[in-house]
C-alpha cells in the first residue's frame, strides 16, 4: 500500500503567483467586513485622485509666475477651470493664492484619506487573522493524534503564525495598495499622455528594460523565498523540540551540542535570508538607475520643447513630477507580487490544513450516549497498525464488565496503550470491532464518549493557571466543593496546605513548581472530578515515589469501586486485586486471569511478578 504523503510536510511547496481559485477563498474570509473593503476602496480611489493634483497645481503656479500673458498649457488649463469652477480667482497674487490654498487643502485631504484607509484596511485584516487563526487553532484541536505523530508541532505554529501573517499583510498592505498602484498608474499614463503625447513615449521608453529586471527579479526571489520559508519552519521545529525537552538536554549535558546543532539549521537560515537580500540589494538601485535614466531624457527633450515654445515650463516640472510617480509604482508593484506569492503560498497550505478532515470524526447521525451509562467494554477480534504493513495488535479479544477492573501487563511495546488509544476512539482498528454498552464506538460522536472517561496518563500535562483550573480543567461551571473533594481523595490535602494560595496557587507552564508526583496527583484528582463511569490508569503511578505511591494506592481502590477500569501498570503491586488481568505479548493476549490465578499458572505473569518482587527484596 502507497503511503499516503503527509500534506502538513509540504512546507516547499509554492503556489502560483495569482492563484483564482485561492483568491476566491481568500476573499470569501473578508466578506464579514465587506464594509471595511468597500470603504477602503472607496477612499483609496479618492485618495488616488487627490495624489495626482499636486503636479498640476506646481505646473500652473510656474506658468503663472513665468508666463501670465502666455496660452495656458494642459496642466495650467486644467487647475483654471477648477479655480472658476470653485469661484477662485485665477490670475496675480491672487490666482497663486488660491493655488497654494488648493495644494494645501489636496495635502489634508490626502493625510485624512490615507490615514482612515490604514485604519480600515487594518480592520478587514486583523478581523481576517482573528477568524483565521481561530478556525484553524479548532481545526487542530479536532484533528486526528496521528497527525501529531508525524507532524512536527513546529511547523503546525508556523501555520497559525507566519502563514497567517503572510494573509494579514496581503489585506492590510498588499491588495489594497495594488489597486492603489493601478489606479495611480493608469491616472499618471491618462495625464502624461494629455500633456505631451510625444514625451510619454520617451518616458515609457525604460519600460522594457523596467521588465526585464522585474522578471528576474520575480525569478530569484521566488526561489529564495521558498528556501526562506522552509529554513524558518525548520527552526521553529528545532526550537520548539528542544525548548520543550530542555531538561533532557542538560541532564545529558548536551547544551554545546544542542547548540552547534542549532547552529547549523539558524545559519541555513540566515543565508538563505542572505541569498534572498541580493536580489533586492540589485532591484531597486537598478529600478532608481533605469528611473534617472528616464528622467533624464525628459529634461533634455522636454528643455528642448520649452525653448521652441511648444511646452511650459510648468508642464515639464508636472511631467518630471508624474514620471517619478510613474516609476515608483512600478517598484512597488514588484513588492506587492511578492506579498501576493508568499499570501498565495501560505493560503494554499492553511487550506490544505484546513481542508483535511479528521479521519475520526462523528458519523452524520451518531447514536447518543446511553443513559443510564453502564460502561461495559468489549473487544472483539482487534487488529490495529500504526502503519498497515506493521500490525501492533493481532486480534485481541477481552470483555471488562461493568464496575470491574481489568489490568493490562507485558513489555513495553506490546501494546497495552495501544488497546486504551483505540478505546478512547484516538485511532481506528483495521479490523474487528470495540463496543461499549453494546455499541459499536464508531456510532457515538467521540467528544461526547470521551466525555464519560477519566484518564490518567504517564506523560502528565498540566497547563498555565491555578491548581484549581486544572483540576476542573477550567469549566467555570464545575462545583468548588467538588473540586476541593476530589483533591482531598487523591491525597492532595498536604500539597494545599503547604503551598501559598492552595487550590488557588498560580502553576507555571507544564506545572512548573511542583514535584512529578504532585502534577500526578492533580492528574487524578482531575480524573475523578469528573466521576467517571469509565476509568483509565496509563503507567499512572509510575513517576511517583513509593511514598507516595502508597499513599495514593488506597485512594486508588476507591476509585475504581462501582467503576470499569482499565490500567496499564509496569509495577504489579498496583494491580494485584484487579478482577482479571491480561498479560500482553507482541501485539496479543496470552494469559487472562486473576492474580493468584497467574501465579498458580506459572506463566509470563509469575515470572515478571517474581523478578519484580526479587528486585524490591533486593531494594530493601
Amino acid at each position: 500500500m502507497a503511503e499516503t504523503p503527509d500534506i502538513h510536510q509540504e512546507e516547499e511547496a509554492l503556489g502560483k503567483a495569482i492563484d483564482l481559485r485561492l483568491m476566491g477563498r481568500l476573499f470569501r474570509l473578508a466578506v464579514p467586513y465587506k464594509k471595511y473593503v468597500l470603504g477602503s476602496l472607496a477612499v483609496l480611489l479618492l485618495e488616488s485622485a487627490v495624489g495626482l493634483a499636486g503636479p498640476l497645481l506646481t505646473a500652473a503656479a510656474i506658468d503663472l509666475i513665468l508666463a501670465p500673458k502666455a496660452a495656458r498649457d494642459v496642466a495650467s488649463a486644467i487647475v483654471h477651470r477648477s479655480l472658476t469652477w470653485l469661484g477662485l480667482p485665477t490670475q496675480g497674487t491672487a490666482g497663486l493664492g488660491a493655488i497654494a490654498l488648493l495644494f494645501l487643502a489636496s495635502t489634508v485631504a490626502a493625510f485624512f484619506l490615507t490615514v482612515l484607509m490604514i485604519l480600515w484596511t487594518s480592520q478587514m485584516g486583523q478581523g481576517v487573522m482573528y477568524d483565521l487563526r481561530t478556525r484553524i487553532f479548532g481545526h487542530l484541536q479536532r484533528a486526528d493524534i496521528s497527525v501529531y505523530d508525524r507532524t512536527p508541532v513546529g511547523r503546525l505554529m508556523t501555520r497559525l503564525t507566519t502563514d497567517v501573517d503572510a494573509l494579514n499583510e496581503l489585506f492590510t498592505s498588499g491588495f489594497v495598495s495594488l489597486l492603489g498602484d493601478v489606479a495611480v498608474l493608469g491616472g499618471i499614463v491618462a495625464l502624461l499622455f494629455a500633456l505631451n503625447a510625444s514625451l510619454a513615449a520617451i518616458t515609457f521608453g525604460v519600460l522594457l528594460p523596467m521588465l526585464f529586471v522585474t522578471n528576474w527579479f520575480r525569478k530569484g526571489a521566488r526561489d529564495t523565498y521558498r528556501d526562506v520559508r522552509t529554513r524558518i519552519a525548520r527552526v521553529n521545529s528545532f526550537l520548539q523540540e528542544h525548548v520543550s525537552g530542555v531538561a533532557v538536554v542538560q541532564l545529558f549535558r548536551q547544551e554545546r551540542r544542542s547548540l552547534e546543532r542549532f547552529a547549523v539549521v539558524n545559519d541555513e537560515h540566515r543565508k538563505a535570508n542572505i541569498r534572498s537580500i541580493f536580489y533586492y540589494a540589485i532591484f531597486y538601485p537598478a529600478l532608481d538607475f533605469l528611473s534617472a535614466i528616464g528622467m533624464a531624457a525628459i529634461v533634455a527633450y522636454g528643455g528642448w520643447l520649452v525653448m521652441r515654445g511648444r511646452m511650459s515650463v510648468g508642464a515639464v516640472v508636472a511631467f518630471l513630477q508624474y514620471s517619478k510617480r510613474f516609476y515608483r509604482p512600478l517598484m512597488d508593484l514588484s513588492e506587492k507580487y511578492n506579498i501576493l506569492q508568499a499570501a498565495m503560498a501560505s493560503s494554499e497550505r492553511i487550506f490544505k490544513l484546513l481542508d483535511s478532515p479528521p479521519r475520526i470524526a462523528a458519523p452524520p447521525s451518531p447514536v447518543p450516549v446511553p443513559e443510564p451509562f453502564r460502561g461495559d467494554v468489549v473487544f472483539e477480534r482487534v487488529k490495529f497498525g500504526y502503519n498497515p504493513d506493521e500490525p501492533v495488535l493481532k486480534g485481541i479479544n477481552f470483555h471488562a464488565e461493568t464496575g470491574k477492573t481489568v489490568a493490562f501487563v507485558g513489555a513495553t511495546g506490546s501494546g497495552k496503550s495501544t488497546i486504551l488509544s483505540l478505546l478512547l476512539r484516538f485511532y481506528d482498528p483495521l479490523a474487528g470491532r470495540i463496543l461499549v454498552d453494546g455499541i459499536d464506538v464508531k456510532a457515538f460522536d467521540p467528544v461526547a464518549m470521551r466525555s464519560r472517561f477519566g484518564i490518567v496518563l504517564q506523560d502528565t500535562f498540566l497547563f498555565s493557571g491555578t491548581i484549581a483550573e486544572n483540576v476542573s480543567f477550567f469549566d467555570p461551571k464545575m462545583p468548588r466543593k467538588k473540586i476541593e473533594e476530589a483533591c482531598l481523595e487523591v491525597g492532595l490535602g498536604p500539597l494545599l496546605s503547604r503551598i501559598p494560595g492552595g487550590l488557588d496557587a498560580k502553576l507555571a507552564e507544564r506545572g512548573g513548581g511542583l514535584s512529578v508526583g504532585e502534577k500526578q496527583l492533580v492528574s487524578f484528582a482531575r480524573a475523578l472530578a469528573r466521576d467517571p463511569r469509565i476509568l483509565i490508569l496509563d503507567e499512572a503511578t509510575s513517576s511517583v515515589d513509593p511514598e507516595t505511591e502508597a499513599k495514593i494506592e488506597e485512594a486508588i481502590s476507591r476509585l475504581l469501586t462501582g467503576r470499569t477500569s482499565l490500567v496499564v501498570a509496569h509495577r504489579l503491586s498496583t494491580i494485584v486485586r484487579a478482577d482479571r488481568i491480561l498479560v500482553v505479548s507482541h501485539g496479543e493476549i496470552r494469559e487472562s486471569g486473576t492474580h493468584a490465578e497467574l501465579l498458580e499458572r506459572g506463566g509470563v505473569y509469575a515470572r515478571l511478578y517474581a523478578l519484580q518482587l526479587k528486585d524490591r527484596e533486593a531494594a530493601a
